[in-house]
């Protein structure tokens, strides 16, 4: 059986989900309960965890599905994305279009009608910066895209946040930071690993502009400033003193892979580095909600 018959025999739901990154979605879905959580002493009212989640996901897999369109060229020049639907013609342009759209006003409908505006909009434009600002410009003319882009994928947090409290805080603030950092190292150990694909694609990453040793050096630094970045929840009191252990030993364990990346040519480092770096944010955030609801926090607390 030919290549072109196995893809005419794949259930087309599969494309569908495909669009939608459902990976990505998952992590920063999680982020986003977290935000939830940290935002009240109590337990999270099931209709804004449900509903709140359920408009911020939808609204994600909508500029995802613009990413796949946008990027359908790109992706065919790249093992890793030759695959995509759009790019390989099993989902056509109208169609992405119209998924994009439904998913998207689903979204906002949910989120403007069940949980609050501020929150709708705050999710809109993290994913217009995401969908346009990155997609569109900044991912094909800076090498630091990832760096100013990673802000529309810092929000999730925020978004939880607003959408218990109805307002910004300091401290969802300070959780966005913490995904803002973490974000270029996550990203560079991953381009890294597909150097040599992102410059056959002209797309000007890292790796491909300044070369690997400059880019590993940064990856270094950057997670310095992550674990630095990450010890401010215990100083400002928003969290105690077990989350300053997982903080500190995930943080560490982020170091020692950015320093072998580093220090040693041998192939698939990158992609290590990578999958560890997904394992860090949602062990951090995890052991930052035990640490929420079981330890009590420092005594001294600063007003963000």
């Amino acid at each position: 059986m030919s290549t072109l018959e196995l893809e005419n025999e794949r259930p087309i739901w599969r494309d569908y989900l495909e669009l939608c990154k459902p990976n990505v979605v998952l992590v920063m879905i999680v982020t986003s309960a977290i935000g939830m959580f940290m935002a009240v002493p109590g337990m999270v009212p099931v209709e804004i965890l449900v509903l709140g989640n359920l408009g911020i996901a939808l609204s994600a897999a909508s500029a995802a599905t613009i990413n796949h369109l946008v990027d359908r060229r790109i992706d065919l020049k790249m093992a890793r994305t030759l695959n995509r639907p759009i790019a390989k013609g099993r989902v056509g342009t109208y169609q992405a279009l119209s998924f994009s759209a439904v998913l998207g006003v689903l979204g906002m409908g949910i989120l403007l009608n069940s949980i609050n505006a501020l929150t709708a909009w705050l999710t809109l434009a993290s994913l217009l910066g995401y969908a346009v600002v990155y997609t569109l410009f900044l991912k094909r003319a800076s090498p630091q895209n990832i760096v100013i882009g990673g802000l529309a994928g810092a929000a999730p947090p925020l978004l939880g946040w607003t959408a218990v409290t109805g307002e910004v805080d300091g401290y969802g603030l300070l959780l966005v930071l913490i995904v803002f950092i973490w974000t270029p190292p996550h990203f560079w150990a991953l381009a890294l690993h597909r150097k040599d694909e992102y410059a056959k694609a002209d797309v000007p990453m890292l790796p491909v502009t300044h070369g690997e040793r400059y880019t590993k050096l940064h990856i270094v630094l950057y997670t310095i400033l992550l674990i630095i970045v990450t010890v401010l929840p215990y100083l400002t009191g928003m969290s105690g003193w077990l989350y300053l252990l997982g903080a500190l030993v995930l943080g560490g364990g982020f170091l020692y892979w950015a320093i072998v990346l580093m220090v040693s040519d041998k192939p698939n480092l990158g992609m290590a580095t990578f999958k560890y770096s997904i394992v860090y944010l949602l062990a951090l955030f995890a052991i930052m909600l035990v640490d929420h609801y079981w330890i009590v926090p420092p005594v001294l607390k600063v007003t963000l």
